[in-house]
């Protein structure tokens, strides 16, 4: 079968690999991959390089395993950052060590628990930026916080992530 196109590795990131686990190295922190036993992987030339085997799955792996294995080296390297927006009169974010504050609306306030690796920020009351070496948990994170209140289709008043663009409804005519 076929080799995968192989990735570059960054400078500044280190990446070992024993047996099927591989560790990855960076100046944000380290991460630790298991790769699926139908790929084998190996780091040559500033350059990790992916052989799926003969076993019918073993391309789909090799692909999502390459995919993985990219954003881990970007997450080492330069991390990632999703931005959230508060659109409502009233509403309100405030980050407060590993804890944030929502304010959205309800009759309670709303202290959502910071995961371990990430970091949030606020750098006004509805602006809330997530950062993190995990491309996975940075988007979960975000979509939890989305999940709270989602904008709403007659006024576009909710969270919302910086960019997207809310497709408004007219509303009843009489």
């Amino acid at each position: 079968m076929a080799r995968l196109t192989p990735i570059a590795i960054p400078t500044g990131v280190t990446v070992t690999v024993s047996g099927q686990d591989v560790n990855v190295k960076g100046a944000k922190g380290a991460m630790k991959y298991t790769v699926h036993p139908a790929v084998a992987l190996e780091v040559k030339d500033n350059q990790v390089a992916f052989t799926p085997s003969k076993h019918p799955d073993a391309i789909m792996h090799a692909g999502t395993t390459r995919a993985l294995m990219r954003n881990m080296l970007q997450g080492v390297n330069k991390g990632y950052e999703k931005k959230l927006e508060l659109v409502g009169v009233g509403y309100r974010a405030q980050a407060q060590g590993k804890k944030l504050n929502l304010t959205l609306g309800f009759s309670h306030p709303i202290n959502y628990a910071v995961p371990e690796g990430i970091s949030i920020e606020t750098p006004s009351q509805t602006e809330i930026v997530i950062k993190g070496m995990s491309k996975h948990i940075v988007g979960q994170v975000a979509a939890d916080i989305r999940s709270f209140r989602p904008p709403e289709p007659y006024k576009g008043k909710g969270v919302k992530y910086v960019g997207e663009k809310i497709i408004l409804k007219e509303a009843k005519k009489k």
